[in-house]
C-alpha cells in the first residue's frame, strides 16, 4: 500500500540565498545540510515574527504537531550547521504552495469529498 501524499503546505516565497556556508573553508571539505523549505518558513514564524505555533499552523495550513516537528528538525539542522562548520542548503518540495493561507481558508468550509456543501 502506497503512503498517502503529503498534504499541501503554505510557505511565504523565498528570495533569499539557498545555500549558506562557513567562510574560507573549501566546499570540498564540507558536509552540508540540507533545511526544507517549510522548515525554514515554520522557523520564520515562530522565532522571526514570534507567532505561536497554532497561528503558525493555520498560516502553514498543516496541523500544530507537525508545525512543531518541523520546528524541532529545522533547528537542530541549523544548529549543526552553525557548531559543527558544516553548509546549509535551503531545498524546496513538492508540496510547498507559494500562497497566503488566507487565501484558501474558505476552501476547507465549502467543499469536503469533491462535492460543496449546500
Amino acid at each position: 500500500m502506497a503512503p498517502r501524499p503529503r498534504k499541501w503546505r503554505y510557505c511565504a516565497p523565498f528570495a533569499g540565498d539557498t545555500f549558506y556556508k562557513p567562510r574560507a573553508v573549501p566546499m570540498s571539505s564540507l558536509e552540508v545540510n540540507s533545511l526544507g523549505r517549510d522548515e525554514l518558513e515554520a522557523i520564520r514564524l515562530c522565532d522571526l515574527e514570534e507567532l505561536d505555533q497554532d497561528k503558525a499552523a493555520g498560516k502553514m495550513n498543516v496541523s500544530r504537531g507537525t508545525v512543531q516537528r518541523l520546528l524541532y528538525s529545522g533547528r537542530k539542522k541549523v544548529a549543526d550547521a552553525l557548531v559543527g562548520a558544516k553548509a546549509l542548503r535551503v531545498v524546496g518540495g513538492d508540496h510547498i504552495v507559494h500562497y497566503p493561507a488566507e487565501r484558501f481558508t474558505g476552501m476547507r468550509r465549502r467543499w469536503r469529498h469533491g462535492r460543496r456543501w449546500r
